[in-house]
């Protein structure tokens, strides 16, 4: 009971001589400063609901607009043209009130109703301002008149600096596309890679749809546009990520990594510890909304919700569907070392601990001598392998007793710390003796392991891993349903930044000193049963699989970079998209139906829609340069050709004119509505053999990357979407080198990761050698 005693605020015992309290002032100081943290955090989510709610008017503009509407009335000018008598006489009790009272209640409820008018008549005009996207379409340099009128317009109408949330209620829907427009782009996304006979008939598919069914399901996806935010992405999270009964190791989650070619410690704890330091830090600007929202050519902004879950956040397993759940806040992190668990609170009295200070938590764990009880070693497998058996493993074992206690330390942590004991490194100048395939493979199993693991090392389900290995070096492992790559990518730009900020002493410890003296990480404890031993043990196997099946290369292309691109007055991305059709070609002697992400965050709730890099002009592009009778002026004349069909079908893509999320939605309502469409099931079910995606390179200004190119991030990457396919995933970092992440699976004969790279660095010195 002595714990239960120390835990309350003021004792009493009766006696002879009446109560005798004892009361414990720094126990009543805690809970009042509880108390308080608690209000303030109140007050500022009510504040900035106010400033969000009211942009892009503040709420000092009301006052202003209070104090010149009772001006006027006093100065018996009517601003309102009889509107605020009308209030007086009709709504109010002049009776109960008295004239002079009721005359300025009215005047305040005229004011207020006119303050209202006003923000919804600039909301609605900048809304459309930001539907405009007529200057996507605009080359460099050719800027037409109607543009610069809009930019004119735009800046007038969002001068002030907007809080992280603040252009939400000002983003547009995302459009809905008219049926035939998507109709007749989809058939020329095919026309590329489809013969005659098999284009003939997709032709009547098409035809069939148009006249039939589609019409139909189209206009109930106009309600749902109507009467949604997003007539998209509630479905898109839904059917494609959390509907899924796969492991989502591998197949859903990806991977970030660490700057390769620097490393400011080798001290795992102290780079946990500021990585960790920065991290909260973007949390708490997150949470107080002073982060900057990202914005385009400083006028567009891009839709900032999938900011919201970023931290504190779990997907949880279920029978049919996975759910996420997200908290307002947490005070912990969980950490992974050795098979073990903890949780180390990082706020206590509403004071953050310190670098150093956590620092000195993680090195407790680190050097902890207790190994992992039986079965904990693999406890995190469940997380790696089938969705249903996690779910029935979680409703019957961790339901009760210590391990739902465990497992909620987890499920609530702000987010999982993997203090792993590997060693992940790369060489930035190798010895000689070193050859290609050697000094590249320190690569690929540095991301292999990211986005793998062992199969029990990650904790998949947790919002996102920050992985430190043994020699410092890190990367992150996150879960794709609440946040699209370039987000996650953000946060660890910005972590990154502080970590370099926060610095460390020569011998590669955290700075600063260690202060209170505060309660060690806490060990988690299990009731692991044979039953549920077998468990994890079946979920293991299934996560081994697919980590042994995983074949990964992670590219550095040096011979060239953005600058030469740019130099041959192309778009980087359309040339390497080209370069990639063209080795893809080379590679499996045919073409094949391509998927590149863009992302349509212009829209609120925005998340990412489908670019086809395979189309009719890549093909002739292609042939041509296989085509050994073929002139160079002919083949740069069909590579222009190609880029600038990919170019369109990328702005198409981000300007809400994409092919594929309204293909997905018009069958997610044939699904509900019982009707079977053939056109709609064999889209959906056509393999995405080349699965690509580009990862932003620099989205703040924190880090000079032109005076300091050690600092460039590799980027990171995920699995193949199909089992005989390819998934890319690419950064162009700087001007002079660009990572590719090519993933594949290695019980498939036709693919190879190591090969298919030559075929992309081959493709790309061929594509540039057209221009000399």
């Amino acid at each position: 009971m002595a714990e239960a005693h120390a835990a309350v605020a003021f004792q009493f015992t009766v006696t002879n001589e009446g109560i005798d309290f004892d009361i414990n002032h720094e126990a009543l100081k805690a809970v009042f400063e509880s108390g308080r943290r608690s209000w303030v955090k109140r007050f500022r989510r009510f504040q900035n609901g106010m400033v969000n709610t009211t942009y892009p008017a503040s709420p000092a503009s009301w006052l202003a607009v209070l104090t010149a509407v009772t001006a006027l009335t006093l100065a018996r000018v009517d601003p309102s043209m009889g509107m605020i008598e009308k209030l007086k006489n009709n709504f109010l009790p002049v009776e109960y009130l008295g004239a002079t009272p009721a005359i300025y209640l009215s005047t305040a409820i005229y004011a207020t109703l006119l303050w209202l008018v006003i923000i919804f008549s600039v909301r609605f005009i900048l809304k459309r301002l930001l539907s405009y996207k007529g200057f996507m379409y605009e080359g460099r340099g050719k800027v037409s008149l109607k543009t610069k009128i809009w930019t004119v317009l735009l800046r007038c109408f969002a001068t002030r600096k907007p809080r992280l949330f603040g252009y939400q209620n000002a983003l547009p829907n995302l459009p809905l596309p008219p049926l035939k427009d998507t109709m007749r782009r989809y058939l020329l996304s095919v026309r590329g890679f489809l013969n005659d006979e098999e284009f003939e008939r997709m032709e009547l598919l098409v035809k069939d749809f148009e006249v039939g069914l589609g019409p139909r399901l189209q206009r109930y996806l106009r309600l749902k546009w109507w009467w949604s935010t997003n007539y998209v992405s509630d479905w898109w999270e839904e059917y494609v990520y959390l509907r899924g009964r796969a492991p989502i190791m591998v197949n859903s989650n990806y991977y970030g990594m660490d700057a390769i070619a620097m490393a400011p410690t080798f001290m795992q704890a102290a780079r946990a510890a500021n990585q960790t330091t920065g991290l909260l830090t973007f949390r708490r600007e997150i949470e107080r909304e002073t982060l900057k929202p990202l914005i385009i050519q400083g006028m567009i902004p891009l839709c900032s919700y999938q900011y919201e879950r970023l931290f504190n956040t779990t997907r949880i397993p279920g029978l049919e569907t996975d759910k996420v759940v997200h908290l307002k806040d947490s005070k912990h992190v969980a950490v992974m070392s050795r098979g073990r668990f903890y949780k180390v609170v990082f706020q206590v009295n509403g004071k953050m601990l310190n670098p150093a200070e956590l620092q000195k938590q993680y090195q407790l764990i680190i050097d902890d001598p207790v190994g992992p009880m039986d079965g904990e070693e693999h406890l995190a497998a469940l997380t790696a392998g089938d969705r249903i058996p996690w779910a029935l493993a979680r409703q019957r074992f961790f339901m009760r007793g210590v391990n739902k206690v465990s497992l909620k330390a987890i499920e609530t942590a702000a987010f999982m710390v993997v203090l792993d004991d590997e060693v992940q490194d790369y060489d930035t100048k190798p010895s000689p003796a070193q050859d290609e395939w050697n000094q590249n493979r320190k690569l690929d199993q540095f991301s292999h392991s990211l986005l793998a693991g062992t199969g029990h090392n990650r904790w998949f389900d947790k919002c996102f891993n920050l992985v430190i290995f043994k020699n410092g070096r890190l990367g992150v492992n996150a879960e794709h349903s609440i946040a699209d790559a370039p987000v996650m990518a953000h946060l660890f730009e910005y972590a990154f930044g502080e970590d370099l900020s926060l610095g460390y002493t020569d011998e590669g410890a955290c700075k600063g000193t260690v202060g209170a003296t505060y309660a060690s990480p806490t060990r988690l404890k299990w009731e692991l049963s044979e039953e549920l031993t077998s468990v994890i043990e079946t979920s293991l196997d299934t996560a081994k699989k697919i980590a042994d099946d995983l074949d990964f290369h992670l590219l550095v292309h040096n011979h060239f970079g953005k600058g030469k691109m740019k130099k041959c007055k192309v778009s980087p991305d359309g040339f390497i998209q080209m370069g990639m059709q063209l080795a893809y070609y080379r590679d499996a002697g045919k073409f094949n139906l391509t998927y590149e992400a863009s992302m349509t965050r212009f829209f609120r709730e925005g998340r990412t829609e489908t670019v086809r890099p395979c189309t009719i002009s890549s093909c002739d592009f292609v042939k041509s340069m296989e085509d050994a009778s073929a002139t160079k002026e002919e083949r740069l004349a069909k590579f222009h050709k190609a880029v600038d069909a990919h170019v369109n079908g990328y702005r198409d893509a981000m300007c809400g004119k994409g092919i594929d999320r309204h293909l997905f939605c018009l069958y997610v309502v044939s699904k509900y509505l019982n009707e079977d469409s053939p056109f709609l099931q064999k889209v959906l079910s056509e393999p995405w053999r080349l699965s690509t995606s580009q990862t932003p390179h620099q989205q703040m200004n924190n880090l000079d990357l032109a005076k300091h190119p050690e600092l460039i991030s590799a980027g990171g990457g995920f699995g193949p979407v199909a089992k005989d396919g390819y998934g890319v995933s690419y950064i162009v970092a700087g001007e002079n080198v660009i990572f590719y992440h090519v993933s594949s699976s290695r019980s498939s004969p036709n693919t190879d990761a190591w090969r298919f790279s030559k075929h992309i660095e081959q493709a790309n010195i061929d594509i540039l050698a057209l221009f000399n």
